[in-house]
């Protein structure tokens, strides 16, 4: 029996309420350098700061989302967000703006939570991490277009993912109270795959702390090496975005016709010669290649991990900390690149994330290579352990996923039997000549 499904579009909502705030950190920290008494390093740990709380929340909340109820938790995130990141807007004191950020994060990554839950429960959870991270790129585009032309101050971008919130609240009433009903379900169950899980969650930290380390120090980039100006660098950043939703319709297209693995080692591969490229750009041509290039892939990638978190578990327990890890990666990632960069140049930092990323294909190809495919259907068996095929022809639905290994599915055939039923038989006893 599949997962019910829940509205599409509050789905959708929930989640770019929750991402736009990573989405937007390069403009944030930009502005609260700008826009406040503070240097870039104490704007750079603000926005740490948040992208920490976010993390902290998925950690937090990960599996209490079921006992809560999603509809309930959605909202109480959307509320810190919209009062955390407005009150952080409307005030130049460093210390609320701080605690503004802090608290705005923690509802980011409380709505961030359910939103990969209620993705874990949905019958195609690529689709569905797709279509949000569409929704977010296109929003967090328009935002770059948008803030430089309303003029300087702090408060815009944080105003920005506040507004988000409130105009998202009215969906959550589309809402489950709890979460999709697994094929079965245990409250104090093991998490599945606990090794898979961990290997991802951790690839994820280290894969996230790579794209933010050239997404924190992007701006520098153009503007000091590539000496460009801060308009060029803006309107080579949108166009940037504006390819991230060319490659995320892309990845819908291409939905699962080549599995995850190819998708996200393949792509964790290019990712990686887009950052050498970008980090090494000397010119306008090179820094826009790398920099377009490498927000294309970056979407395409994260929305088939997304799905691969959220198949290893059908209560979405590993998407949130996977999701939660890859926060941690986020937030560690613009110290990481400015101590890099600070240390040997932006050319050698490249090349260091670079080959990072190339090592942190393998286990991540593994992992989709493992654990890949969709889960077992009513109706078809797949040959690699788990339920016995006698149990699985006898109910029509196994009692959990079958965990898949390498096999083709093989579709179980049912014969109709005209004999009359046979009575039930007593208990049996000790092997014997009684017992026959």
């Amino acid at each position: 029996m599949s997962a019910p499904r829940t509205t599409p579009w509050s789905l959708v909502a929930l989640f770019t309420a929750g991402y736009l705030a990573p989405y937007l950190l390069p403009t944030t920290v930009g502005r609260l350098d700008s826009g406040l008494p503070l240097s870039a390093t104490q704007a750079g740990a603000v926005g740490s700061a948040l992208l920490l709380s976010s993390a902290a929340a998925g950690f937090v909340l990960a599996s209490r989302v079921e006992r809560i109820g999603s509809r309930t938790l959605a909202r109480f995130g959307l509320a810190l967000a919209l009062f955390g990141y407005g009150g952080a807007a409307l005030t130049t004191a460093v210390p609320a703006v701080v605690a503004g950020a802090v608290l705005g994060g923690f509802g980011s990554g409380t709505a961030t939570t359910v939103a990969a839950t209620l993705i874990a429960g949905q019958r195609d959870p690529h689709r569905a991490s797709t279509a949000g991270l569409l929704t977010v790129s296109a929003l967090a585009g328009a935002v770059y277009l948008t803030v430089p032309r309303l003029g300087p101050g702090h408060g815009l971008p944080l105003a920005a993912i506040a507004l988000t919130a409130l105009v998202v609240w009215p969906l959550t009433g589309r809402l489950p109270d709890g979460v999709p009903a697994a094929p079965t379900r245990h409250h104090k169950a093991r998490l599945p795959h606990a090794r898979s899980g961990l290997v991802l969650a951790t690839a994820m930290l280290c894969w996230s702390l790579a794209q933010n380390s050239l997404w924190g120090v992007s701006g520098r980039i153009g503007l000091d090496q590539a000496q460009l100006s801060e308009a060029t660098v803006g309107a080579v950043f949108a166009l940037g975005l504006g390819a991230g939703l060319t490659g995320v319709l892309a990845a819908g297209a291409l939905g699962a016709r080549l599995g995850r693995a190819v998708p996200i080692g393949a792509g964790t591969v290019l990712i990686a010669g887009c950052i050498a490229l970008s980090a090494s750009s000397t010119d306008l041509t090179s820094f826009a290649t790398g920099e377009i290039a490498w927000n294309t892939l970056y979407p395409v990638v994260l929305s088939y991990l997304i799905g691969l978190a959220a198949s290893l578990d059908p209560r979405g327990r590993w998407a949130v900390l996977v999701g939660s890890a890859s926060s941690l990666g986020t937030a560690a990632g613009p110290l990481t690149g400015s101590v890099l960069s600070a240390q040997a140049g932006f050319p050698a930092m490249g090349a260091v994330l670079g080959a990072g990323l190339l090592v942190i294909a393998l286990p991540m190809t593994a992992v989709a290579l493992h654990t890949g495919g969709r889960p077992l259907l009513p109706g078809a068996i797949r040959r690699r352990g788990g339920h016995p095929a006698a149990l699985v022809a006898a109910t029509g639905t196994p009692t959990g996923t079958v965990p898949e290994i390498g096999a083709p599915e093989q579709p179980v055939v049912q014969i109709a039997v005209e004999a009359a039923a046979v009575p039930a038989q007593r208990a049996y006893d000790k092997a014997g000549s009684e017992a026959l």
